[in-house]
């Protein structure tokens, strides 16, 4: 059974959500404690670099770019999301996602990708170094989870085509 990858539209939300929420439940997949509202997600994510994977039109997996400031100068700059439903992890779908994203990030300009990823996530870090992604280091006590402070790794990938002028 393939993967169909295609951009994220509003009524995929739904979906979406409680992909995200089914990560939050596991405590190693993001800080945030509450699946925001399309709105609220969709003013903060690039547009055009947001995709759902599907299986037999099931949404199964998502990823997008968020830009990490909005100073001119980290413009190339972009923070990756990806989020597999809890059902179908291990089956690749991240992998395809995230290879999916980058070549939709260096059409759109980006010349650099950022991952903040809990140290206890090491499938997520093995489908960023997968995709080109190399470990920056630890971000120590980065910030507190239920009163408990956490690390981060923080990856990287620069793009070999957008930026290098």
């Amino acid at each position: 059974m393939s993967t169909l990858i295609t951009p994220m539209r509003e009524q995929d939300w739904p979906a979406v959500a409680t992909i995200y929420r089914e990560g939050m439940a596991t405590g190693n997949a993001t800080f945030q404690k509450e699946v925001p509202t399309w709105p609220e997600w969709d003013k903060s994510h690039v547009p055009d670099c947001r995709f759902v994977a599907k299986l037999d039109e099931e949404v199964v997996g998502w990823a997008a770019l968020s830009p990490i400031s909005s100073r001119c100068v980290y413009g190339g700059v972009a923070e990756v999301s990806v989020y597999i439903k809890q059902n179908n992890r291990g089956q690749r779908i991240g992998e395809n996602l995230l290879k999916h994203l980058v070549t939709a990030s260096e059409l759109t300009g980006f010349w650099t990708l950022q991952a903040s990823i809990f140290p206890e996530n090491t499938a997520s870090i093995r489908i960023h170094e997968k995709a080109g992604f190399s470990v920056v280091g630890r971000r120590e006590r980065i910030g507190k989870m239920d009163d408990t402070w956490r690390d981060t790794i923080l990856l990287e990938r620069r793009s070999a085509t957008v930026g290098i002028d």
